[in-house]
């Protein structure tokens, strides 16, 4: 997700997976940063047997049950009992290192391909030129 502009200040701590309540509603992150959460996003305290990336990735995979939930009237939202009803899985704290580790990987892996075929056309487009 790429920020609308920045705040100088932060009301949510760094390592923090949210979801977007509001417009955009449904959309999931995560941040490795501090940053300012508006009213319009759900942000995630975790306890110390839940590790953030582990619930992001978690989340991910509900994607579309939460899009689902989503009410599409003038501003699209997201209900607050819609994400206090998730049902989140709680593997030891290894387990959920190693998924990160391994879905960390491959999403490197994806960003790198995606972004070296967009260069590799680019160039041959060039080239063709």
């Amino acid at each position: 997700m790429i920020p609308l502009g920045y705040y100088h200040e932060s009301n949510v701590k760094s390592d923090t997976t949210f979801i977007i309540s509001a417009g955009a509603a449904g959309e999931i992150g995560y941040s490795n940063i501090s940053f300012w959460a508006a009213d319009d996003v759900y942000f995630f305290l975790t306890p110390n047997n839940i590790k953030s990336k582990f619930l992001y990735y978690v989340l991910l995979t509900q994607q579309d049950k939460i899009f689902s939930q989503v009410r599409r009237a003038s501003v699209p939202r997201l209900s607050k009992i819609v994400v206090e009803k998730l049902l989140v899985p709680v593997p030891s704290l290894s387990e959920q290192a190693r998924i990160i580790a391994i879905l960390d990987q491959f999403d490197t892996l994806t960003h790198s391909i995606t972004e070296g075929l967009s260069r590799e056309i680019k160039l041959c487009q060039q080239q063709s030129e």
